[in-house]
């Protein structure tokens, strides 16, 4: 908690949004989890799991919105608290549509015929990119849940290593189209795959950002690294 208040049930109702943001983010984390698990084995039953608990994400971000609202019009919330329910209401957005991404890559899965899955060569690049993301987001929540921003540089660093990779993936997928024509159904739901993990890490970012600006008051959504780095400090 970044203030305690005299008025109690004002600290119980913003723990209560914390908690709420946290279990957001790990139903969205196994999620993601799940999508990539189905894609890789070819799970269709895992992958219809992950489209039927979309509807628990998306109640999740509307009842922590409906939550946040209340609080804005009834405690009138100033500085550090204020901060910390604009935080909420940007992270469960973020959080949502990494929902979206999930749900996104099982469908692919569904799609994608047995015999398909033949065409295997950028399967463990494509894993390896789902890893970085998803540390990503665990980092980004842990940060939040311990209000703690010493490690978002390092984050932020690892969204850059997630672009590198993604652009590789897509170089090497256009080579495979070009170089075998039988491959290109397979290596486009591979390249969307792809792109919706690269805009995990994306939004894990966008997090990681706005927990420097609950706990500092800064904006950082549009710096350089160094310029983060220097907020960090200065936090």
């Amino acid at each position: 908690m970044l203030t305690e208040h005299t008025y109690k049930p004002f600290d119980e109702e913003l723990e209560s949004m914390r908690a709420r943001v946290l279990e957001m983010g790990g139903l969205v984390e196994e999620q993601m989890h799940n999508a990539m698990t189905a894609l890789m084995e070819g799970n269709q039953a895992l992958a219809q799991q992950v489209l039927e608990n979309e509807a628990q994400v998306n109640a999740l971000e509307a009842s922590s919105d409906q939550a946040c609202t209340n609080i804005i019009a009834l405690r009138c919330p100033t500085a550090g608290d204020l901060r910390m329910v604009l935080t909420i209401l940007r992270s469960i957005t973020d959080l949502e549509r990494i929902g979206d991404e999930a749900v996104k890559i099982a469908r692919y899965a569904l799609s994608t015929q047995v015999a398909d899955r033949v065409f295997i060569p950028r399967h463990t690049e494509i894993r390896y990119l789902s890893e970085l993301a998803t540390r990503m987001l665990r980092q980004a929540l842990n940060a939040f849940a311990r209000i703690e921003v010493a490690g978002i540089p390092d984050l932020a660093r690892q969204d850059i290593q997630v672009d590198e990779e993604y652009h590789l993936i897509v170089r090497h997928l256009i080579t495979y189209m070009m170089e075998d024509p039988r491959t290109i159904s397979a290596c486009i739901d591979l390249l969307f795959v792809a792109k919706a993990i690269e805009r995990v890490g994306d939004h894990a970012k966008n997090i990681a950002e706005y927990v420097v600006y609950m706990v500092t008051g800064a904006d950082v959504r549009h710096v350089t690294l160094e310029q983060l780095e220097h907020e960090v400090q200065k936090g």
